[in-house]
């Protein structure tokens, strides 16, 4: 493989090569028509050619480092039987920037995994950016976490595997998943059926992060006996959530009562994580405050809180998603 050379950064010019002791790999390494490689190209500004099982880097001595550091993070990923798509190679590419996550997103050495994951019944979770590296600690360490930023960070995918993992080793016996049954800008009237027909919708990405996690018949099954509870924030009032693992998405479409009644159903040995994004609120009625807002403000330090917060270069979505979301964060 050979192609026109990208122009390097500034810096001191530098060519190192990296050899792979499994070729077999390669082909998803480099990607389909070398969609990984190019990317490489792209976004540090090095030439890369590939000839067997070797693969040789050319451009300023800091971007060859980086753009090597990324292909062996992908290759170790390969080793250990996860899958390389586009999204991770952009996220790869944007930890290569991070020396402090070294034995975090990479491997401490020796194809060991890394230091910070989560491991689920269909998946192992690994972080893709700094924040999200101290969200998955906060999420091991702390009681009651607020994830607070834009869609597409992993604020509420990463809480449900974390909530799975300990589901499956039963450090928590029930999983309780809540949104405010809020529409996003819209009026869809009044929906058929019983009533968990009529709340699904509103619920539907708490499911899809489930059973992106747990294989379906497992969700079913759990959801059946009780395990698994995916209700309506409404539903939670006069309730203790003790032994639980309980995870509040779209918590910026809360009302400050809400959010009092939410945050007071915390029991023993459970765990509470609230997600949102506080520039999206859509709480009709012209109701002024957001109860994530209000919370934030008033539990801003309070011992065994934390707060893990994202921004727009978090987002772990296509590359345009962050750029959409810095557009609209700037825009008057």
């Amino acid at each position: 493989m050979s192609r026109k050379p990208v122009p390097a950064q500034s810096g001191e010019r530098s060519r190192t090569e990296v050899m792979f002791d499994r070729p077999q790999l390669l082909a998803q390494l480099f990607g389909q028509y070398d969609q990984n490689l190019v990317a490489l190209e792209n976004r540090l500004g090095v030439y890369i050619t590939a000839r067997g099982n070797r693969v040789g880097l050319e451009g300023s001595a800091e971007q060859v480092a980086m753009a090597r550091d990324v292909l062996q993070d992908l290759y170790q990923r390969l080793q250990r039987g996860e899958p390389v798509d586009t999204g991770l190679v952009d996220a790869s590419i944007a930890m290569a920037s991070e020396p402090v996550l070294d034995g975090i997103i990479r491997a401490d050495g020796g194809g060991q995994a890394p230091s910070v994951m989560i491991r689920t019944r269909k998946k192992t979770i690994v972080p893709r950016t700094r924040a999200q590296a101290h969200y998955m600690r906060a999420l091991t360490t702390h009681d009651m976490i607020f994830a607070l930023g834009p869609a597409g960070t992993g604020k509420t995918y990463v809480a449900v595997a974390q909530a799975v993992a300990q589901l499956i080793t039963g450090s928590v016996q029930r999983l309780i998943l809540s949104r405010p049954a809020v529409e996003a800008g819209e009026r869809l009237g009044f929906l058929p059926g019983d009533m968990k027909e009529k709340v699904d919708p509103y619920l539907r990405p708490l499911y899809d992060a489930l059973y992106d996690c747990l294989p379906a018949e497992q969700v079913e099954r759990r959801i059946a006996s009780g395990e698994i509870e995916v209700a309506p924030i409404a539903f939670m009032r006069g309730r203790t959530l003790a032994d639980a693992f309980v995870i509040l998405d779209e918590a910026q479409n809360t009302t400050p009562a809400q959010m009092k009644m939410f945050l007071t159903r915390f029991g023993q040995n459970s765990r509470m994580v609230v997600c949102g994004d506080p520039n999206q609120v859509d709480i009709p009625g012209g109701v002024a405050a957001s109860g994530l807002a209000d919370a934030v403000r008033r539990l801003e330090g309070v011992e065994g809180i934390a707060m893990a917060r994202f921004t727009a270069g978090d987002v772990v979505r296509h590359p345009i998603v962050g750029r959409i979301v810095e557009a609209y964060e700037g825009a008057a």
